[in-house]
C-alpha cells in the first residue's frame, strides 16, 4: 500500500493499514517517527511532488494507494496512478472539487436540489461585491473557493464585527485569488460526518465533533483542529436522530449526484455540519479523512480497513462498516502560540500502558521518545471509555507522559462542556 502523507491522520491510517495484514510504502515531507517505524519503506518528499510519488510506487509495484492530505488531492497523483495501474482509494482530481472548490461543491447541492445547502454567491468583480455587501443585511461569512487548511474562513461576529471590515478581508480574498465566496451566517453545533464510498454504496462511520478554536471555550483562532470526540453508539449526545439520519441522507445524495454528473467520487467523504432548527445545513464537504476526527473512527474500526480500500476501488463496498462501540476523546499537543505565532519546540515521550489510550505521532520528526515539533499539531493523545466525559480524563491524566514546553485545549470532551452542549443544542 502506497500512504502519501505524515500527519495524525495519516500515522492512524498506517496503523490501521499494518493492523489489516498491509505493508505500508510511505512518502511525506516531514519523518514522523511512527509511520518510518512501521513502513517497509519510506520517502521523505514534498508531497505534492507527484511525478517523484508515482515513479515511486510504479517501481515498487505497489497493489493500492490511499491520500491523507487535500492538498495533494489538488494534484493529478490520483489520476497517474490509476493511468499506471494502481488503484486508488481516494479522489480523482475531478471528484476531489467537492473540497477543492467551495464554488463547484455549493453549485452541485444547487443544481440537484439536495438539502441542507447555504445561500451564497461567488463574486469575481470588487464592484459587484462591494454593492452585494453594501445591501445584505444579513451576518456573513468569507471564504477563499479553494483550500486553507481550515483557517481562511473568517465569521461575521467571530472574525469581525462589521460589514465594512468583512469587504476588506472579502476583497484581499478576491484581488489574491480572483473570486471569493460569500455565504449566510448560520447558528447551532457542528459535526463531522465521514462515510467510505465507492462512488454508488456509502458506509457511513460515526458521527464526530471536532474542536478548530485555539483556546478553552471555544475563543482564540482557528486552527486545523484542537482536538475531536466521537461516542458509544456512534452519534453525539447533543445531536438529534433525525439530524442523524438526514446527513447519512445528504451524504448520499451528494455520491449519487456526482456520479449522475460523470464525477465518480471514490474514498472518504467527510462531511461538516451544522444542526439548526431548520435541520442540518452543510457548512463543507472534503474529500479524505478529517483530521482529527479520522483518527477517532480509525482507532475504533472493527472490519479490515485494507479490505475496505479494495472494495471501494472495485465497486463492492458493503454499506455496513463495523465500529466498536466505544466514546474517544483526542487532544491535540501543540506549539505553544498555535494558530498565531506557533514556538515549536523539543517533546519527550514516555510509554503509556494504559492500553484504553494512545498516542498518535503528528506534524514531527524524530524518534519514537523525542520530536521535534513543526508549527502545527505535534502529537494526538486519544482515550477511548465508555463516556466522552471518561474519555476525557484519562487523556489528562496521561499527558504528564509528555514533557516538554506546549499547549493543550482541556475542556475538550470534559462533562461540563457537553452539559453546555446538550443544554444549549438547537
Amino acid at each position: 500500500m502506497l500512504l502519501v502523507g505524515g500527519g495524525g491522520r495519516e500515522d492512524a491510517i498506517c496503523r490501521a493499514l499494518t493492523r489489516s495484514g498491509s505493508e505500508v510504502f510511505s512518502v511525506s515531507k516531514n519523518q514522523n517517527p511512527s509511520i518510518m517505524r512501521l513502513s517497509k519503506e519510506h520517502v521523505t518528499s514534498e508531497e505534492t511532488d507527484y511525478e517523484k510519488i508515482l515513479k515511486f510506487a510504479v517501481e515498487r509495484h505497489l497493489d493500492l494507494a490511499i491520500i491523507g492530505p487535500d492538498p495533494v488531492l489538488n494534484t493529478p497523483l490520483a489520476d497517474r496512478l490509476w493511468q499506471s495501474g494502481i488503484p486508488v482509494a481516494s479522489p480523482s482530481l475531478s471528484a476531489a472539487r467537492i473540497e477543492t472548490s467551495k464554488e463547484y461543491m455549493r453549485n452541485l447541492l444547487q443544481r440537484h436540489s439536495i438539502r441542507g445547502n447555504l445561500f451564497n454567491r461567488t463574486f469575481t468583480n470588487m464592484e459587484e461585491l462591494e454593492k452585494f455587501i453594501s445591501s445584505y443585511s444579513e451576518p456573513f461569512v468569507v471564504k477563499p473557493i479553494g483550500l486553507t487548511g481550515g483557517k481562511g474562513v473568517r465569521v461575521m461576529g467571530d472574525h469581525f464585527s462589521t460589514p465594512a471590515e468583512g469587504l476588506r478581508y472579502a476583497a484581499d480574498v478576491l484581488r489574491n485569488d480572483g473570486r471569493v465566496l460569500i455565504e449566510e451566517k448560520i447558528r447551532g453545533e457542528e459535526f463531522s460526518l465521514q462515510a467510505f464510498t465507492d462512488g454508488d454504496h456509502v458506509a457511513p462511520m460515526p458521527l464526530a465533533q471536532d474542536y478548530k478554536r485555539a483556546y478553552d471555550g471555544d475563543i482564540g483562532p482557528n486552527t486545523g483542529g484542537m482536538g475531536s470526540i466521537t461516542d458509544s453508539d456512534h452519534s453525539l449526545p447533543f445531536i438529534r436522530s433525525p439530524t442523524l439520519e438526514t446527513a447519512r441522507s445528504i451524504v448520499s445524495d451528494v455520491v449519487r449526484s456526482m456520479k449522475s454528473e460523470g464525477n465518480l467520487f471514490r474514498g472518504i467523504m467527510y462531511a461538516q455540519f451544522m444542526q439548526t432548527s431548520t435541520g442540518p445545513r452543510i457548512i463543507e464537504i472534503n474529500a479524505r479523512f478529517a483530521d482529527p476526527e479520522g483518527i477517532n473512527v480509525l482507532t475504533t474500526l472493527n472490519d479490515n480497513f485494507t479490505e475496505i480500500l479494495f472494495r471501494i476501488t472495485d465497486g463492492t463496498l458493503p454499506q455496513f462498516v463495523d465500529f466498536r462501540d466505544v466514546a474517544t476523546t483526542l487532544k491535540y499537543i501543540v506549539p505553544v502560540g498555535y494558530g498565531s505565532k506557533p514556538e515549536p519546540e523539543k517533546l519527550t515521550i514516555e510509554e503509556i500502558r494504559d492500553p484504553r489510550v494512545r498516542i498518535y505521532y503528528a506534524s514531527v520528526s524524530g524518534t519514537m521518545d523525542s520530536v521535534m515539533m513543526s508549527s502545527s499539531r505535534a502529537l494526538a493523545v486519544i482515550a477511548e471509555s465508555d463516556t466522552i466525559s471518561h474519555a476525557s480524563e484519562l487523556v489528562e491524566q496521561n499527558l504528564s507522559h509528555i514533557r516538554g514546553r506546549y499547549y493543550v485545549r482541556h475542556d475538550i470532551g470534559s462533562e461540563e462542556m457537553i452539559r453546555k452542549k446538550i443544554m444549549g443544542a438547537p
